[in-house]
């Protein structure tokens, strides 16, 4: 008979094992077939932001650079105003007029002054050539003005000698054969030596022929405040002449105009006769200057006219030529 197994025995004690060394322990587990490898964190390399940080951080960035603007721009006015005027005098004439008045006038109460003030004005007259150097303060009390109206001076009628035709003329009166462009010296004339650079002239025929140009002084430049207070001069100038074998008649008129187009002042020459072989000759300048007229002009109305004396068919009434209206400094 087979002995019967008698009753189990204690386990046997398992092998005492000594642990895994430190190499093992921290060795990180391969990922297998099919398992999800654990996320990593690169090293010396930041975190890239989500879009909604950096744009924090863009807004925290100009923040920070628009609090350094205003103390940059306290540290350059604070250096400016340490200036001695002669020498912030020299540096604000180096600006345009028109950054001194509109920008430069607000910064302060020291700047408004030097800008409202002679010397700076006189400055820059001196250095843009309209007055000589070493102009004296007392020859003149508003240098600003001076300056404004001096940048601003040139001939305001268009057209003067008819190289354009009759281009920028309004109202045009053509009598008899009406007005006709010629070249100088023209049938029986005579060279316009006053200036070399007119080269054409109109020419009026048997009856009268007017032409006339309105000048709209604000849109030309000239504030309402510089008109009606300091009254610049306004200067009229036309040159007229006959033929040498007809005689002829000249007429200039010229008003100063409201904004209502009301008349405030007024130039005429009467109608003046130029006889056949005169002895004044050549080209004859007619003038006349505008002072005091009060407040209140916005335009300036030129009109001039002419015809033959003889009623000749054609064109042997008055010539007109270098016409020319001026605001004078």
């Amino acid at each position: 008979m087979r002995p019967r197994p008698g009753p189990p025995g204690p386990a046997p004690a398992l092998l005492a094992q000594p642990p895994p060394p430190a190499s093992i322990r921290a060795a990180p587990r391969r990922a297998g077939p099919g398992t999800r490898p654990l996320p990593r964190k690169s090293v010396g390399q930041p975190e890239e932001a989500s879009p909604e940080e950096q744009q924090e951080e863009a807004c925290a960035e100009e923040s920070n650079a628009g609090e350094e603007r205003p103390e940059e721009e306290e540290e350059e006015a604070a250096y400016l105003d340490e200036l001695p005027e002669p020498l912030l005098l020299r540096v604000l004439a180096e600006l345009p007029a028109a950054e001194l008045v509109q920008a430069c006038r607000l910064v302060c109460l020291r700047w408004k002054e030097l800008v409202d003030g002679a010397p700076l004005w006189l400055l820059k007259c001196q250095q843009e050539g309209l007055v000589p150097e070493g102009g004296a303060e007392d020859e003149r009390d508003h240098w600003q003005q001076f300056y404004f109206l001096s940048k601003r001076r040139r001939n305001l009628l268009r057209n003067p000698c008819g190289e354009e035709d009759l281009e920028g003329w309004c109202d045009v009166e053509h009598g008899g054969d009406g007005w006709r462009v010629e070249d100088l010296p023209g049938d029986c004339g005579l060279e316009f030596i006053h200036d070399e650079s007119v080269k054409k002239f109109f020419a009026s025929s048997f009856e009268w022929c007017r032409k006339a140009q309105v000048i709209d002084l604000q849109a030309e430049g000239y504030w309402e405040e510089l008109l009606d207070t300091t009254q610049p001069a306004i200067v009229v100038k036309d040159w007229y002449s006959g033929r040498s074998d007809a005689g002829c008649l000249y007429e200039l008129t010229v008003k100063l105009l409201s904004e209502h187009e009301d008349v405030l002042a007024e130039f005429n020459s009467g109608q003046v006769a130029v006889p056949q072989d005169s002895e004044d000759g050549g080209w004859i300048e007619i003038s006349h200057t505008f002072t005091d007229y009060g407040p209140g002009v916005r335009f300036v109305r030129f009109e001039h006219g002419g015809q033959d004396s003889v009623y000749w068919k054609g064109w042997f009434g008055a010539r007109v030529t270098n016409s020319s209206v001026w605001v004078e400094p």
